[in-house]
């Protein structure tokens, strides 16, 4: 019988051991000799093979990630030796497996593993830390996926490395994983990191908050992260009323703010990643700002899941039209912590508000594609990588910021409409499919919406609306209850809009691909094409094109002579209104702000921790 897979949500501490299998165990022993080249020797070992062939495979894809890596493109000298430390036979089935023969039911595979992106999806080793994310690290086998597996580091000497993990502590530098699901859910940062943890009581039960950052900052610059990330767990803590219940008590976040990182944040059930090659002292907001995202996932994505989640596959693309929800919702609150804790005052809360708002009200992906669709291209987008060019400029909107604007809007409309909020919302799922770990669909949310406002009709019209088709909220009127005032930032401008040029030698190229509203794809440009002229004049630099402008206003028509393929062409290009918002609160601009926007605002953007 093949053994039950186990998902992301099967992971309480009652079905950590499956006594079917006991016997069955997988073991991992990685070191580091030659780390200073970014590689890592692992072995694997799987006791108690039931069948005649052992299939040993990398995943090609990674949670939190939707697309395919083919992590199997870093591996290399793989080798499988019996329990004697005999050879045995290995065979390359595809790209990602390989089989191995008269094991007589044990086999070590050995392999080493090239690692230098030190990301939430991909692994990194060098002299200063081994960051490793397990798909793109760890061999598995699918009989083995109900099996408990057990790692141990071998540190280098002299490095003064310390693990942090969500693993399961077993002793010395060992750790354990339940089985194949929670194992690849589990980041590993191998460094000389700085560490703080504290207690949190959570419903009657303390549980650990952890902080593991390997950076290049102070002491006093740790302490005032720390400090920031107690804010951001209490305020999302005031959200749902309660912590998760994580497993083995604690939860971690692994940080690296090293130079040759790349920015990211990864959530995981009971940690997170955060990367970036920026440091405390110059980014200690926008990183903090990634902290309050990835810990919003503990419970949104992580347990109030997606059923199209359940199970995680590992070895395809992995498709939901949940994530306007899932990450949209994430980012929406990732960003309202940041203002309810302190750590973002108004001006700078409305500052980035702007921008989320003009890229979601500019972009035209909208006639293209409903916030769903937008969910379901996560397979193509999110840190895929695509060889030939693409026209997601035209039509795609990312469901991070597109949901986190749809989520914005409804959150006012409830306490507008139905002396409601967003956080009764989420609460409300929390309750349903949360805390009991039951995924949901699109119709358990609707529902969900119905029974928070009392109200099926609206429920149905904003699913219909805006989460199966593409409108968008009233965000001036809704803004205005909180003395925001939605306006564009520069009317009456004339511009040519959403156009970058790169200038060489008395010409400036179209650098990006021309947006479909815009004068510039109307006047049939695009992207490569060389201007001579525009309005008779060359183009030498921005401030030549900013000296044309302003002798024009919106909506004049001037003549632009260009080259593409080496011929000359001539068009004439309509000059767009600069098209930009800004969000600026009523006192700031002389307008008046009344007790009730006061009131509404505090209710909206105040701390609710106690």
């Amino acid at each position: 019988m093949k053994p039950k897979v186990y998902s992301l949500l099967g992971l309480a501490m009652g079905l950590m051991m499956q006594p079917a299998l006991a016997q069955q165990q997988v073991t991992y022993d990685l070191s580091f000799p030659n780390a200073a080249h970014h590689e890592t020797e692992i072995k694997v070992t799987f006791s108690d093979i039931q069948g005649d062939t052992l299939k040993v495979l990398m995943p090609r894809s990674s949670p939190g990630r939707y697309a395919l890596h083919e992590f199997a493109k870093n591996v290399y000298n793989v080798k499988a030796t019996n329990a004697q430390g005999q050879p045995l036979q290995l065979v390359r089935l595809n790209v990602n497996e390989w089989g191995v023969v008269n094991h007589q039911g044990q086999a070590t595979v050995s392999y080493t593993l090239f690692a230098d992106q030190a990301d939430g999806t991909y692994a990194a080793v060098d002299e200063t830390h081994a960051h490793l994310n397990a798909p793109a690290s760890l061999m598995y086998a699918r009989e083995f996926e109900a099996a408990p597996a057990y790692l141990t580091f071998h540190i280098p000497q002299g490095s003064n490395w310390k693990v942090a993990t969500q693993l399961r502590h077993e002793q010395g530098n060992t750790y354990s994983a339940p089985n194949f699901q929670y194992l690849m859910d589990s980041p590993m940062e191998l460094s000389n990191f700085d560490f703080a943890e504290w207690t949190v009581n959570s419903g009657g039960k303390p549980q650990t908050i952890q902080v593991a950052l390997h950076h290049h900052g102070t002491k006093e610059q740790f302490e005032e992260y720390v400090a920031h990330t107690k804010a951001i767990v209490a305020e999302q803590q005031a959200v749902f009323g309660q912590l998760p219940a994580f497993d083995y008590g604690r939860y971690t976040f692994i940080g690296c703010y090293l130079p040759q990182a790349s920015g990211d944040g990864m959530e995981h059930r009971n940690s997170t990643i955060l990367t970036s090659s920026r440091p405390l002292a110059s980014a200690m907001g926008p990183l903090l700002n990634t902290v309050s995202h990835e810990f919003f996932h503990a419970w949104n994505v992580e347990r109030i899941r997606p059923k199209s989640l359940e199970p995680f596959n590992f070895q395809e693309a992995n498709m939901s039209e949940a994530l306007w929800l899932a990450e949209g919702f994430t980012s929406y609150y990732g960003d309202l912590t940041m203002a309810r804790a302190g750590i973002y005052d108004l001006k700078k809360y409305a500052s980035d508000l702007a921008g989320d708002l003009n890229y979601v009200l500019l972009t035209p992906g909208r006639q293209y594609h409903s916030l769903v669709e937008m969910s379901q291209q996560a397979p193509f987008v999110d840190a895929a990588r695509s060889v030939d060019p693409v026209n997601r400029h035209n039509t795609f909107i990312s469901y991070y910021t597109y949901g986190s604007m749809i989520g914005m809007g409804l959150d006012l409309t409830l306490r507008r409409d139905y002396n409601k909020t967003l956080d009764d919302f989420m609460q409300a799922l929390w309750q349903k499919y949360g805390a009991t770990e039951k995924p949901y669909t699109m119709a358990d949310v609707e529902e969900t919406l119905a029974q928070v406002t009392g109200d099926a009709a609206f429920a149905r019209k904003f699913f219909a609306e805006s989460i199966f088709g593409s409108e968008l909220p009233d965000y001036t009127a809704l803004l205005a209850l909180a003395g925001l005032e939605l306006r564009k930032s520069k009317p009456g401008e004339a511009t040519v809009s959403m156009l970058n040029f790169t200038y060489k030698d008395g010409t400036a190229t179209i650098a990006n691909g021309t947006f479909v509203h815009t004068g510039a794809y109307k006047a049939g440009l695009e992207k490569g094409d060389v201007i001579l002229t525009f309005d008779g004049r060359k183009l030498k630099s921005e401030k030549e094109l900013e000296k044309i402008l302003k002798k024009h206003k919106p909506g004049d028509t001037v003549p632009v002579t260009y080259t593409r393929h080496g011929q000359t062409r001539t068009t004439s290009f309509v000059l767009d209104e600069v098209p930009l918002f800004e969000v600026v609160p009523y006192e700031s601009i002389g307008k008046q702000l009344t007790p009730q926007m006061q009131s509404f605002r505090a209710g909206w953007l105040g701390a609710k921790a106690k």
